[in-house]
């Protein structure tokens, strides 16, 4: 078998397809758009490199067919659990299934982020935020993959265990029909804060972006700071993410909840694109975003996702977040607009946003994992995610 470092087109295109054969007998599989995996790589497109750098190897049989590809990263912002060790990471893993294979993939990865000062790996993750290609596919494969969601064979998980990795933690995804019953205590919490002068919950509107852009920077840098995983943002970066999502973008999905005026919550929701990416092969030119357009106009995409949900610390415990979805429940499955409402991961060290899933009426859909591998466990001792806490 032959290790080789991506460092070609020809290569960077090799380590596209390794994917597409691993998969090629699932019949769920969605092939991710390739630029969108190229940009990860892209030193020009991904902000991440600021941070750090990656490295990328496929690796072949001696008569050059495909076994299997991985990338490593190391990212100076990655903080993720408060230990006190650089931790790198790896993803984009793809391997038949043979121990030895990925054994070779596995120690190109662990080598080189010794090298680079690191202590351990978490995998399979991202070189970028945690809305895609996060999380080992576990649980879940007889439903085709919501955007941005990895996708594997049922044997991956073994290959990462038999090497050394270890469950760092569980990541639950939660789904629903638009047209389930909520909970009687959304109503109850809508009605309550309904009658309170001051408060008020409504989606964006399409033209006003820049506005809505500093919305959710101050929402999500308020609600995720006490993490201490380093997530702010700027609304300049928001408005950017903002034009990329426009072509696709439904105002009547994505909500704010404000205390005069000012933006206390959100709830942030796109069409699934791999609805309409399902169809392109990987592809997304000129005759694909007509296509799309023309699907979208057509109202072909029946399912819309969840991508990001936060509420400003001081408003937690009040019930905002019931008052919020109801209010936008009432048009949503009124509307017949969509049929299914896919919900994005929750760690299983954040239970309170997996008891919000729950009280919704949502069953969970799918389960990743997100494994950790320690390279010398005599020096530091495995541990799993400890629990989020919450500031009151």
């Amino acid at each position: 078998m032959q290790l080789i470092e991506v460092n070609s087109t020809a290569r960077a295109k090799d380590f596209i397809k390794a994917n597409v054969l691993m998969n090629k007998n699932n019949p769920n599989y969605i092939r991710p758009l390739d630029n969108e995996v190229n940009d990860v790589f892209d030193t020009a497109k991904n902000k991440h490199y600021k941070y750090g750098e990656t490295k990328r190897w496929i690796l072949k049989d001696d008569d050059q067919k495909l076994l299997g590809r991985i990338a490593a990263f190391t990212h100076s912002k990655y903080i993720n659990s408060g230990t006190d060790f650089a931790t790198g990471g790896v993803g984009f893993f793809d391997c038949i299934n043979n121990d030895a294979a990925a054994k070779i993939l596995f120690d190109a990865a662990k080598d080189w982020l010794k090298s680079k000062g690191m202590e351990a790996m978490d995998g399979p993750i991202n070189f970028g935020d945690r809305d895609k290609w996060w999380g080992l596919m576990a649980e879940g494969f007889d439903k085709a993959p919501i955007y941005g969601m990895p996708y594997n064979p049922p044997y991956y998980d073994k290959l990462f265990e038999n090497y050394g990795f270890k469950n760092f933690y569980n990541q639950y995804y939660y789904a629903m029909g638009v047209t389930d019953k909520i909970s009687d205590k959304f109503s109850e919490r809508h009605t309550k804060f309904k009658n309170k002068p001051g408060y008020a919950a409504r989606h964006i509107n399409i033209k006003n972006l820049e506005k809505h852009a500093q919305e959710f920077a101050t929402v999500y840098n308020a609600a995720w700071a006490q993490h201490g995983e380093a997530k702010e943002i700027s609304a300049k970066e928001v408005m950017k993410l903002f034009n990329k999502m426009k072509l696709v973008m439904d105002e009547r999905v994505i909500w704010f909840a404000y205390y005069k005026e000012e933006p206390i919550a959100m709830w942030i929701n796109i069409p699934d694109l791999n609805e309409y990416f399902k169809h392109f092969n990987g592809k997304l030119g000129l005759i694909e975003k007509l296509r799309l357009l023309w699907m979208k106009k057509n109202n072909k995409c029946r399912i819309f996702t969840g991508v990001a949900f936060g509420i400003v610390p001081k408003f937690q415990a009040l019930g905002i977040d019931s008052f919020m979805i109801y209010e936008a429940s009432i048009p949503i499955q009124s509307k017949g607009w969509y049929d299914k409402y896919e919900m994005g991961w929750a760690g299983d060290w954040n239970p309170k946003m997996i008891n919000i899933y729950k009280s919704l009426g949502a069953s969970q859909s799918r389960r990743m994992v997100t494994y950790r591998y320690i390279f010398d466990e005599a020096k530091h001792s495995f541990e799993r995610h400890p629990q989020l806490e919450y500031k009151q």
